[in-house]
């Protein structure tokens, strides 16, 4: 898997045969489907979940079958159930339409923000500290948070490699770079790029998560100065600095650029009306195919342009985007009969969970969505969490984006903020914890990470829930 060049990536993207679609599932009936068949989608999940954790050297060398097992469970019977022409078809239209552009997304900012490496050493001082996350966690919007966490753990670890307690840096590093900061855009995290795709505005959720957004951030960033500041004046006398404080500087500047050929091919796609081709049978939007296009352009010129030493400071691999590839196949082939009993809505094996999300008067429950789906993003993937209570929503972006509008917002905030509940909530969480114990820093287990989530996280997003999402 390490030596996967770009092209075998791309090539990968055949995996696309094994998503859904909203064809296949509008032939479903979702009324008549049990229980039994979402549990190939929890199993995937809680695979994902657990593996890495309580058998690491297995998943390593397994993910790939265990990726293809779930789904088959589900692929099959559909296929038989619902014919192969219609399955191949809708197959066909989702790798086309959702699934090509999202892995694509995820590749072209995967590669870009490789390729930016920030050098030299700040003391880290609580105010040096503070300001550190706060850059993260904007830059979390711009270039994902997978790609600030890459660009910054190291520069704060490195501020901090002097300090005699600096587990709590790169614990609210987690919460704000990896998670939260990700929240103002489809860029920032996979679920709300996934709602992009299903019709949501770019700057939506600018819009109307930004106040959600800055209060749960501010909140967190003040909490962390206070208790950085207590730390810090009870160390005393600290050990000789191992990197001695020098001048920042950020190489790499020309995928700064590059990144700003994503945004603007995003943006283009979005706006401009080019009229459409048929590709396999499908409908593909001309303008939608020229932004894929554009981000195969990226990655391939940042690939070009980035010197080497710059991708092994990074400590750069194509087995991260390699792995994502074939997961999010296997995930959204188990989430086709989810769909749809989801789109059954009361009528369907998951009448409890609408129960949950719905009030007496029959409307939403908008507490209810935010926690809920935060609960499931702090165990879960949050991407296909995402999309679980977006259908259940009505799955309409239309209607959600103005009437429905509180309801999504709080389905977004719930998948992006609360990723951050434990360390599997949200990729990059796990990729921190191991960068910064390569690093010499003690970081606390898994269900010592949830104190501290639970100390600091639990009662901001409590205030965020009196604040936004009463209703």
């Amino acid at each position: 898997m390490d030596g996967l060049s770009p092209l075998g990536i791309l090539a990968g993207i055949a995996l696309a045969v094994a998503l859904p679609s909203e064809a296949m599932a509008a032939e479903l009936d979702g009324a008549k489907l049990g229980l039994a068949w979402g549990l190939p989608f929890v199993g995937i999940l809680l695979s994902i979940a657990l593996f890495p954790l309580l058998a690491p050297h297995f998943w390593e060398h397994h993910h790939g079958k265990i990726a293809l097992f779930w789904p088959a469970l589900v692929g099959i019977p559909m296929a038989l159930f619902v014919g192969l022409t219609d399955t191949v078809h809708a197959l066909a239209h989702t790798a086309l339409l959702e699934y090509i552009p999202f892995i694509l997304l995820l590749l072209a900012l995967f590669t870009v923000a490789s390729g930016i490496v920030v050098s030299g050493n700040l003391h880290g001082a609580p105010m040096t500290n503070t300001v550190l996350l706060g850059i993260g966690t904007i830059l979390a919007s711009l270039i994902g948070t997978t790609g600030a966490s890459m660009v910054m753990i190291r520069p704060v670890l490195r501020a901090n490699d002097d300090r005699k307690h600096n587990v709590h840096v790169v614990v609210f590093f987690i919460f704000l770079v990896s998670n939260i900061g990700g929240s103002l855009t489809p860029l920032g995290d996979p679920p709300l790029f996934l709602g992009f795709l299903r019709g949501v505005d770019f700057f939506w959720t600018t819009q109307h998560l930004f106040p959600e957004t800055l209060f749960a951030a501010g909140i967190v960033l003040a909490v962390f100065f206070a208790l950085d500041t207590i730390i810090y004046k009870r160390e005393g006398h600290v050990p000789v600095d191992p990197t001695p404080d020098q001048p920042i500087r950020v190489n790499g500047g020309i995928n700064l650029l590059l990144g700003g050929v994503i945004i603007a091919a995003i943006l283009l796609s979005a706006k401009l009306q080019l009229g459409t081709v048929r590709i396999l049978g499908i409908e593909v939007a001309i303008q939608n195919l020229l932004r894929d296009a554009a981000m195969i352009v990226v990655t391939l010129l940042s690939l070009l342009v980035t010197p080497k030493q710059s991708h092994v400071a990074n400590g750069f691999s194509w087995v991260p985007i390699a792995e994502v590839a074939a997961l999010f196949a296997g995930i959204f082939v188990t989430i086709i009969p989810v769909l749809a009993m989801l789109r059954a809505g009361s009528a369907g094996a998951f009448a409890p969970l609408v129960a949950m999300v719905t009030n007496a008067d029959g409307s939403a429950n908008i507490a209810a969505y935010f926690w809920l789906t935060g609960a499931l993003s702090s165990f879960l993937d949050n991407a296909p969490t995402y999309l679980v209570f977006f259908e259940l929503a009505g799955g309409r972006a239309e209607w959600l984006m103005r009437e429905g509008a509180l309801t999504l917002a709080a389905i977004s905030a719930g998948a992006v903020f609360m990723g951050a509940n434990t360390y599997i909530g949200n990729a990059p969480n796990f990729m921190v914890y191991a960068i910064a114990r390569q690093q010499g820093v003690k970081m606390p287990s898994f269900f010592g990470y949830m104190l501290w989530s639970g100390c600091v996280l639990l009662p901001v997003f409590a205030l965020v829930t009196l604040v936004f999402f009463r209703g």
